[in-house]
């Protein structure tokens, strides 16, 4: 039962099974600038960039709060996201909590894995799915990491 309740990871590092850290497998250190992020400042910076866009709905183009607010909220997320990861390499919530988007091999995204990225986080589902690193769906797909800067 208290396998169960824990998880399979934690089963088997009980059983001895070393996993190492999280960024170990692409070369990233442990802690500190250019490891990978944790989840409650990636969740956080999404949050940040959300509000940010429902705002920008609200008050630029809906002129109010009704049914297509949303929308175009998301249809701004995807344009944020886009020119400012494609270009600085974060957004505003990620510049705020300290974060950025980089290659697997560590250098700037390209403008077509940059929109890969960010549909993929539009659409939500693929970056609820996280592997052992860390990195959600989009990320393994864009062959992108989200670090500490």
């Amino acid at each position: 039962m208290g396998s169960w309740l824990s998880g399979p990871r934690e089963a088997l590092e009980r059983a001895g099974v070393d996993f190492g850290y999280r960024g170990e497998s692409l070369g990233l250190p442990e802690h500190g600038p250019g490891s990978i992020a944790r989840p409650g400042r990636r969740i956080g910076a999404l949050v940040v960039d959300w509000a940010l866009c429902l705002l920008i709905a609200y008050g630029l183009v809906t002129h109010g709060y009704n049914q297509a607010t949303g929308n175009w909220a998301l249809l701004i997320f995807f344009v944020l996201g886009v020119l400012t990861v494609g270009t600085v390499g974060c957004t505003p919530g990620k510049r705020l909590l300290g974060l950025r988007v980089v290659s697997e091999a560590g250098g700037r995204l390209g403008i077509g894995r940059v929109v890969l990225r960010t549909l993929l986080l539009s659409v939500a589902i693929p970056a609820l799915i996280w592997d052992r690193d860390g990195r959600g769906l989009h990320d393994r797909l864009a062959k992108s990491v989200e670090v500490r800067i």
